[in-house]
């Protein structure tokens, strides 16, 4: 048995204080914008550091959730989100499994997606290819240009790999295709690292924000991410959410202010995707690892 000597002791405090202090200030950003998306106008305006509000509202929830333009901005980055995780991951798996088979040309093509760590075509010649294809101003051009990267391929490509060969060998002799051993065998096998990589996809496309501004012409297909813009940087909330009819009354008689709806705005945009991560979490660091070290 191993006793622990003061000083082991000692630096397993130190680390520990010091782990507990990175893990609140990791925190109180998000504590805060809770926090202030609550408080009420005359709490805001009199404190400086608002840490725990006196009274709990929901006018700025109330304010965000009555605009056409918010709602509409949320389902569109739903929308995005789940038919290009879905898009990204099956894509990325077919190839990686292709380039693990006897393809011809499988080594040049593996050569060029290493390349692609290298090289980049940059922003103009991508966006005259997304021009050229008919995807401006729609929501594939946010969902197509991203589907596969290169590193994740390569990590899947060396996971397909670590699967033992007698396998799809044997499924084959058994007289099912390459498609059936894919999706019978391989795909079943892969869970962990389809979980890991579906999260990074999931959360890339629902913190789209760039190619949103570049490659979407019209306000009724932005992200949720494109009107946190409007609201938070150029701190026009009344401009960027457009209300319903039914709507307008109530926000007149009910502007908060526009600090506290950015803050419910970055809440509501932000708590979604944080939900993902615990049904994926058994399978997160698995997947990353399995992937990682094998080859």
């Amino acid at each position: 048995m191993h006793f622990r000597t003061p000083g082991e002791k000692i630096f397993d405090g130190l680390n520990a204080f010091a782990l507990l202090v990175i893990a609140l200030l990791m925190l109180f950003p998000f504590y805060y914008i809770t926090v202030v998306s609550f408080a009420s106008y005359s709490e805001y305006i009199k404190t400086d550091l608002l840490l725990w509000p006196k009274t709990w509202v929901l006018d700025s929830y109330r304010y965000i959730f009555s605009s056409d333009q918010f709602i509409q901005s949320i389902g569109n980055t739903v929308r995005i989100t789940v038919v290009g995780t879905i898009v990204a991951l099956a894509m990325t798996s077919t190839m990686a499994y292709g380039l693990t088979r006897s393809v011809p040309g499988r080594r040049l093509i593996n050569v060029m997606v290493l390349l692609t760590f290298l090289f980049n075509g940059g922003m103009i010649p991508t966006y005259l290819v997304v021009k050229a294809t008919g995807l401006i101003n729609t929501e594939w051009a946010l969902i197509i240009p991203g589907a596969i990267s290169a590193f994740n391929l390569m990590v899947m490509r060396q996971f397909f790999l670590s699967i033992p060969q007698e396998l799809t060998e044997a499924a084959l002799i058994d007289g099912a295709g390459e498609l059936k051993a894919y999706t019978r065998i391989i795909l079943p096998l892969s869970k962990p690292i389809l979980a890991a990589f579906g999260l990074f996809c999931a959360v890339g496309y629902w913190n789209t924000f760039f190619d949103a501004i570049l490659y979407l012409n019209d306000p009724a297909k932005w992200t949720i991410q494109v009107v946190l813009r409007q609201i938070v940087v150029l701190g026009d909330a009344a401009a960027s959410l457009r209300p319903s009819v039914a709507a307008q009354q109530f926000r007149d008689a009910h502007l908060p202010p526009p600090e506290t709806v950015g803050m419910a705005a970055i809440l509501v945009a932000t708590v979604p995707i944080l939900l993902v991560y615990p049904f994926l979490q058994k399978h997160f660091a698995k997947g990353v690892m399995l992937g990682a070290i094998k080859g």
